[in-house]
């Protein structure tokens, strides 16, 4: 009868199995909290909830979902939620079918659905036209991906192993971020060469996926993102050395600084950190003052390959990040590998280090135009689609 209660947290409540019918009486509830309960049945008067805002259930993050745990079906109310805006359900074991009427909860701009057993998501989800962040990673058993929303900014569909079609993107103008590391079944991603607004890609472990893609990277289109990962152990010659000296120029502006790596993942060195982090960590850059380091960068290598095959990544550092503003006249950047390290296994085989001034990038894929330095852009360019 708490019918003024705008939030209402149950975390960690583990002994807690079940809502009370009664629990659609809740008119004013605008937040629910419940993860780490033993819930895995809602009530059908959960979908009376219609001033429901956030709801988080299920299990936390790191959480390694156990297969012997209860199966989730949603109740047929749940999509009269109508005012739901954020929905998190991050490996609550939620199976078969997402129901085909979830276009109801037309408010909805973050859907985290992680590590959950569904195989398949309602065709209607491009009817939701507020959603911005949609994350899917760790669902094993999802196979195709209907059309989405032109309002995504984020899609992360990593260790989707099971994954063979994706519908087409190329209305996604507003994709900031694709995470694809392990979708190994997948063989092509239709109309990414019409993500303009693409900043970061991460295709460790997609060589059926790189092999397309590799086709859609234009020179012009690769010079907007930030981070670039995917299959392949070619750097530049012009990028082959792993520390670089700045000296600065009267004339030109340092714009930003480009690092490339190729990195593999030894997995017969046991770590049961590895798979915690959604990242290949122990890579570093650092900047010295001679012998001192001043600054030191993890580099942001997203996505760990579930394979020892070497991958090349891609980080564009732009002149307000640390690694380019506090560079003084013989400072050097050196990449390096972390030691002692903090997981086990991770091998830095190549890295390179390259230092973009202003006009570098200001080319249209006119090779013969360009200066010395736009075109060892243009060959870190073509890296992606050679390698």
């Amino acid at each position: 009868m708490l019918e003024n209660l705008i939030t209402l947290r149950l975390n960690q409540c583990r002994k807690l199995h079940k809502h009370p019918s009664s629990m659609g009486n809740l008119k004013s509830l605008h937040h629910l909290y419940m993860k780490e309960t033993a819930v895995k049945e809602l009530p059908e008067s959960f979908g009376m909830l219609t001033s429901l805002q956030v709801l988080t259930i299920g299990e936390k993050r790191s959480t390694q979902v156990q297969p012997n745990s209860p199966l989730v079906a949603l109740p047929s109310s749940f999509t009269n939620l109508s005012s739901l805006q954020e929905l998190d359900a991050w490996a609550w074991r939620i199976c078969g079918e997402i129901p085909d009427d979830f276009e109801k909860l037309s408010n909805l701009e973050v859907l985290f659905l992680g590590s959950n057993d569904f195989h398949k998501l309602p065709s209607c989800l491009s009817g939701l036209s507020l959603l911005k962040d949609l994350q899917l990673p760790n669902c094993e058993k999802l196979e195709s991906l209907p059309p989405l929303p032109s309002s995504l900014e984020n899609l992360n569909l990593a260790n989707c192993i099971s994954l063979e079609h994706l519908s087409d993107l190329s209305n996604l103008e507003g994709l900031r971020d694709l995470n694809l590391t392990n979708c190994v079944k997948l063989v092509d991603i239709p109309g990414l060469e019409y993500l303009k607004s693409l900043k970061t890609l991460y295709m460790s472990n997609c060589s059926k996926c790189a092999s397309a893609a590799k086709k859609s990277l234009s020179k012009v289109y690769l010079k907007n993102l930030k981070n670039l990962s995917m299959p392949g152990s070619i750097i530049p010659y012009s990028l082959s050395q792993d520390t670089i000296t700045f000296s600065s120029h009267k004339s030109l502006d340092l714009t930003g600084v480009i690092l490339m790596v190729v990195v593999s993942i030894n997995h017969h060195v046991p770590d049961e950190l590895r798979y915690r982090i959604p990242a290949v960590v122990d890579v570093q850059a650092q900047i010295f003052d001679g012998d001192r380091a001043i600054h030191t960068t993890v580099l942001n290598l997203i996505g760990v390959p579930k394979t020892n095959q070497d991958h090349v990544h891609l980080c564009r550092y732009p002149a307000h990040c640390p690694l380019v503003s506090l560079l003084n006249d013989g400072f050097k950047i050196k990449v390096t590998a972390q030691n002692p390290p903090y997981v086990k296994g991770v091998e830095l085989k190549k890295a390179g280090v390259f230092l973009v001034y202003k006009n570098d990038d200001d080319y249209d894929g006119n090779e013969e135009s360009l200066n010395e330095s736009q075109q060892t852009v243009s060959e870190i360019s073509q890296v992606f689609q050679l390698s």
